[in-house]
């Protein structure tokens, strides 16, 4: 078993945090939101699925608006987003244009990131809480997906993972591991952490492959 669940949590919950709240202030930028609207989609990215996860579980209020640690990670994010907008500045082109093909590159790798430690995270709080199998992956995954759904539907955008991206189903085998790892009573760091990565080697795999989910063939398409 896992000797240390609640500290390996927070590190997890920490660098989830960050990577989907940057994420999140970046897609604000490129929205052409105000200040104080990356900020706010900083912190629904960064803090969104884990107030779902706490929901579902029970454990109110969620950590997400009670947990000052959490909420100063996501706004400093949004201020790390604030700090690189020089960088993020095309000063070649007329006006000054944001460089769109870069943010949207660094939004995909950071959702990776965030997938890899909230699916894993996710799910071992659900199992810290006794709840069944396949109610700590069903957590695990909307821990991983829930603030990067708000956060794309605030933009007015099809959700990454409603779409044919291979966006959920690295988090899903992510939870998976930990639930299986759990009741063969192998549940170490060491595997806590391979399923980290493993998430997150599958999905920057599927970007780079530029992989995705099969979807309905419309009417009239040739089978």
């Amino acid at each position: 078993m896992l000797t240390a669940p609640a500290d390996v949590r927070l590190a997890l919950d920490l660098v989830g945090i960050f990577a989907f709240a940057i994420s999140g202030g970046l897609v604000g930028l490129r929205t052409r939101l105000d200040l104080f609207g990356v900020a706010v989609l900083a912190w629904v990215t960064g803090l969104g699925g884990g107030i779902m996860r706490d929901v579902l579980l029970g454990q109110t209020p969620p950590a997400g608006i009670s947990n000052p640690v959490f909420v100063v990670t996501a706004l400093a994010a949004g201020l790390v987003v604030l700090a690189a907008h020089p960088v993020l500045v095309d000063p070649t082109r007329p006006r000054a244009r944001l460089r769109t093909g870069l943010i949207s590159r660094a939004v995909k790798y950071l959702d990776a990131v965030g997938l890899g430690v909230f699916s894993v995270s996710g799910a071992m709080l659900a199992l810290s809480l006794d709840a069944p199998a396949l109610a700590c992956v069903v957590v695990g995954v909307v821990t991983a997906v829930g603030g990067g759904m708000l956060r794309d539907v605030l933009v007015g955008q099809v959700p990454e993972v409603l779409r044919r991206e291979v966006y959920a189903v690295p988090a899903l085998l992510g939870a998976t591991a930990v639930v299986v790892a759990e009741r063969l009573d192998a549940l170490t760091s060491l595997v806590v952490w391979g399923a980290v990565l493993g998430v997150i080697a599958v999905r920057v795999s599927a970007i780079v492959l530029d992989l995705h989910v099969p979807t309905p063939q419309k009417a009239g398409d040739r089978p």
